[in-house]
């Protein structure tokens, strides 16, 4: 049985509380570190986890010897730099999504990685939920038949704050980078697990979105992406919007439905279900079941594939982060969303 993995924390929001959490319900790793921008959210955070080492400062906690990974949840902008950092200093690294900005520095940011021989995942944790996995069982089964069309939402109704990060464009806000970057990743691993391929991109993307000019974000976007084989994925996020969660994939003998794509059997456990309705025969309901947290299962992932230096299969590899983030800079350009970073 392998050492379980030291992990150390750069940024100490929500998720990142959500992620220290989990790493308790597991035994393949535990926290030593904690790094916030100031000693008091750093001491918050350690008080509130357990965690000893409290450290102000990100460059502090990459000093540390005895932090092997580091979970990285800071601001958007701020993912590319720190993972960087990280790889230099041979820390293993799970980045929250998005990887980075846009595709340039994902490219740099997968670069660091392989130069200095260190782990990276993008962080979406539903493609290592054992929900993800069995959507990927039946779509290799054929089990609608030919899938023609994939819809895929993610949005809710945020407080109007302007300095808030999902309505702030120095924060990297707005709909595409923080919840389209969902849709668009499951849309293209539909299409590559149907058609066989290991990284799916579209051909041709078509969009609209209302990008504010108060908040200067993309508040709520569609986007239609056409790939090879004539499928086609339509996709929907929003920042200002309450659009909800959930999946629908189309065949040519029938449909899917997941009503709980991305928190899938929730954060601390629980049951899923995924809907099968084919064509003249009664509905599935396909009942998915886990005591294991979601966060949990996503830090089993990263401890499992180390040897691999990226993750294995629906995880996020390195290719696939790239076409996603290639896939998101085609979605904000037809909508001009620029960011001032």
């Amino acid at each position: 049985m392998k050492d379980p993995l030291s992990w150390g924390i750069i940024g100490t929001g929500k998720i990142a509380s959500a992620f220290a959490s989990a790493i308790d319900q597991t035994d393949s790793g535990h926290i030593v570190a904690v790094a916030s921008r100031t000693k008091l959210n750093a001491e918050h955070f350690g008080e509130m986890h357990g965690i000893e080492r409290r450290l102000a400062g990100y460059q502090a906690l990459l000093d540390d010897d005895d932090v092997e990974a580091v979970y990285i949840s800071t601001p958007h902008p701020m993912h590319a730099e720190w993972v960087i950092k990280c790889a230099e200093a041979g820390k293993h690294i799970l980045c929250e999504k998005p990887i980075t900005l846009n595709a340039a520095d994902t490219m740099s940011v997968i670069e660091a990685a392989r130069r200095n021989n260190v782990f990276l995942m993008e962080a979406f944790m539903y493609r290592c939920h054992p929900q993800t996995s069995k959507l990927v069982e039946l779509l290799q089964d054929k089990i609608v038949g030919d899938v023609k069309l994939i819809r895929a939402t993610f949005g809710f109704r945020g407080t109007y704050d302007l300095e808030e990060r999902h309505l702030a464009n120095s924060l990297g806000g707005g709909g595409i980078l923080d919840l389209g970057c969902y849709t668009v990743s499951m849309s293209r691993l539909v299409v590559a697990v149907v058609q066989g391929i290991e990284v799916a991109e579209p051909r041709e993307i078509y969009a609209v979105g209302h990008v504010s000019s108060e908040s200067h974000v993309d508040e709520y976007t569609s986007a239609i992406l056409k790939f090879d084989g004539d499928i086609l994925a339509e996709v929907s996020c929003g920042v200002r919007l309450a659009t909800g969660s959930e999946v629908r994939i189309y065949g040519t003998d029938g449909h899917i439905v997941i009503p709980e794509p991305w928190f899938c059997s929730g954060r601390e456990g629980g049951t899923s279900y995924i809907e099968i309705h084919r064509t003249g025969e009664p509905s599935e309901y396909l009942k998915i079941e886990t005591g294991r947290w979601l966060y949990a299962i996503e830090a089993d992932h990263v401890s499992d594939n180390i040897k691999n230096r990226q993750a294995s299969f629906p995880g996020m590899t390195w290719d696939d982060s790239l076409a996603n983030m290639r896939t998101l800079d085609r979605w904000r350009e037809a909508i001009g969303m620029d960011y001032q970073v």
